[in-house]
Order: structure tokens, then C-alpha cells, then sequence
């Protein structure tokens, strides 16, 4: 368990794409509690809906962290937000970082964060000694969430089902893979600062053998059509070896992440492809339902959509933000 001071200060600087925040956005939406307000700088168009606040008023608030809520493409460090960062660490404020630059190996932050008594939590880099994949079967069951795209909804379905069958009682555990889902769950591995070789024995580690009746439900990463994340998908879906599957899409994206005019690909195709891969370490996984996220569209779009990829596959497909997850739960109870 990673142990972060809360509650947070999220500084989301001068951000103008929603997605490009979502480590804010999920301490926000996933763990309300724990946050105070946000830090926006100058020309920033997004919010994650708390508190405009300083650094300052945070600390009176009683903010114990800085969370650096980006999601920035090759996870930067900005040498622009360094003087915010600074201000934090003086103000007495621990420093989170999800990025892939490690906050550590800045020797004038390690010098402040040494200075004022605070600690730089880099919860993307995994501490624990990993092992290669092997595939053999384990007791207990898995769902992982998979996608048409990245930054598609996949972390949001797991914690979202999670939540409902924990709800229900159910004997569940959230596994997260990505630097969002720790922070909201406190623990996990961030898969994609993991070494090729040991992404599927990774995931193994983390969603290990277990009691028959106990499902883990982990994060989906990437997609297996994302030239860039494919890799990290296909050694989490081994090392998952998982029993269910949910294809996540986002409805109205014209383009694959970051990829000007490379078209997503079909729910069909993403599900033929994404059992073919799985099938390798677990020759039983199904595909259980798809979710999409629908915020581009109005509810009755919304609905339509939903009713026409339903009769079209025979599986329940929801947003499980607008219409929430319990047919999908459904099924995970009764398995």
C-alpha cells in the first residue's frame, strides 16, 4: 500500500485538453474526499470541478500533497511548473508525480524536499522486484477491461464495477495498472514503467492465485491497435489471464489517441482480436459486455447507441457513468 499524505492540492497548470488531466480528474471523481481544491494556471480550459485555490489557501485548507495531475504525452516534467512545485514542497506539501520523469532524480527537488521535511512519491516507477510471466492457470477469477483506444473508459468501468460489487458484497478487489488507478486505490503497478519482459509476470504478481469465489477486476491499459500502448496491452492481457472481459469504447473519437487520422477500430474487430490474445494464457475467457462513454452525445443518442450494439452482439453495453454498471454485475455475480 502506498502510503500518500492527503488531502491533495490538484495542479492541473495550464491543461486544455480534459483527457490531459485525468490523474486530477480521477482523484476528483474516484476519491472527493481526499481533495481540497485545484491549482489552474493562466489560459488552463479544463477543470476537474473542485475549488479554485493557491498554494497558500490550500495549506490553510489542509492540504498535505501536491498532486501533479497530468497526463502529458512521454510524461514530462514542464520545467515551467517547477516554481509551483517548489512553492508546494516550502509550503510543507509532499510532492505526487504519475509522470514518467522521475520527480527523484531532480537534485534541486530532492535538495527542497530534503530542506523543508516532505517526501517525492513517484507512483508510476514500481519498487517491488518483478518476474517474467509464466501462464499457468491460478485459483480465483479475473476481469480486465479492454479498449478500442486509449483514455477510453476503462479504468472508470473497473473502479465503477468494482464499486457496485463491493456494494453487493461481493468478494472483489480492484487491481489498478496505471498511475491514476494508485492513486485512487492506494497500491498497484503502474504496467507501462514496467520492463518489457516482465509486463505479464507483472500483472501476475498483482492479481495473484486467490480463493475460488474472489474476483480481481484490473485496469485496462492502451489497446492492441494503438501503435504506441499495443505492447503494455498484450503482456497485460497474458499476464491477466483473464476469465471476463469488457471492451470499453468512446463514442464520437474520430481518430485514435494522439494519432491524427488513424480511425478506431470496430467493436467486432476488437473483440475477435482481444479473445484470439487472451486465449493464449486462459482458453475459457469471454467477452461479458462493452461500456462506452457517451459524453459526446445527448442521453436519447446515448440510449439508441447502446440498444443497437446490444442486439448486434447479445451483451449488455451501458455507460457505466450515465446508466451505471449493474447488468455488468450482474453477470460477474451469477458467474
Amino acid at each position: 500500500m502506498v502510503s500518500l499524505p492527503s488531502p491533495y492540492l490538484l495542479f492541473i497548470g495550464d491543461a486544455t485538453d480534459p483527457l490531459s488531466i485525468k490523474m486530477a480528474r480521477s482523484a476528483a471523481d474516484w476519491s472527493p474526499e481526499k481533495c481540497v481544491g485545484e491549482l489552474r494556471l493562466p489560459g488552463c480550459q479544463v477543470t476537474t470541478g473542485c475549488p479554485a485555490m493557491s498554494i497558500s489557501e490550500a495549506t490553510q485548507a489542509g492540504a498535505k500533497s501536491l498532486v501533479l495531475g497530468f497526463a502529458n504525452s512521454g510524461g514530462h516534467l514542464d520545467p515551467n511548473w517547477l516554481p509551483i512545485v517548489h512553492e508546494a514542497i516550502a509550503s510543507g506539501m509532499d510532492i505526487i508525480s504519475g509522470l514518467h520523469d522521475r520527480l527523484s532524480a531532480i537534485p534541486e527537488l530532492v535538495a527542497a524536499a530534503e530542506k523543508f521535511g516532505v517526501k517525492l512519491h513517484d507512483i508510476r516507477h514500481p519498487t517491488q522486484r518483478l518476474r517474467t510471466g509464466k501462464g499457468y492457470a491460478r485459483p480465483g477469477k479475473r476481469l480486465l477491461t479492454v479498449g478500442t483506444d486509449c483514455s477510453v473508459g476503462k479504468m472508470y468501468t473497473t473502479l465503477a464495477l468494482s464499486r457496485e460489487l463491493q456494494r453487493r458484497q461481493a468478494n472483489v478487489t480492484f487491481r489498478a495498472t496505471g498511475q491514476s488507478g494508485i492513486l485512487v486505490a492506494g497500491e498497484g503497478i503502474a504496467i507501462d514503467c514496467v520492463i518489457a519482459d516482465f509486463i505479464a509476470g507483472a500483472v501476475e504478481q498483482l492479481a495473484p492465485a486467490n480463493d475460488a469465489d474472489h474476483w480481481d477486476l484490473i485496469e485496462g491499459q492502451g489497446s492492441l491497435f494503438h501503435p504506441a500502448f499495443a505492447g503494455v496491452s498484450l503482456g497485460l492481457l497474458h499476464g491477466a489471464q483473464p476469465d471476463a472481459l469488457i471492451v470499453c469504447h468512446a463514442l464520437g473519437r474520430n481518430s485514435m489517441r494522439a494519432i491524427h487520422g488513424r480511425p478506431l477500430p470496430g467493436l467486432a474487430e476488437t473483440i475477435e482480436l482481444n479473445l484470439q490474445m487472451a486465449r493464449v494464457t486462459n482458453v475459457n475467457a469471454k467477452v461479458i459486455g462493452i461500456a462506452v462513454n457517451t459524453s459526446a452525445v445527448d442521453e436519447e443518442q446515448a440510449v439508441t447507441y447502446c440498444q443497437d450494439v446490444e442486439q448486434q452482439f447479445g451483451m449488455p453495453c451501458v455507460d457505466p457513468i450515465r446508466h451505471g454498471v449493474a447488468r455488468l454485475a450482474d453477470i460477474i455475480e451469477k458467474w
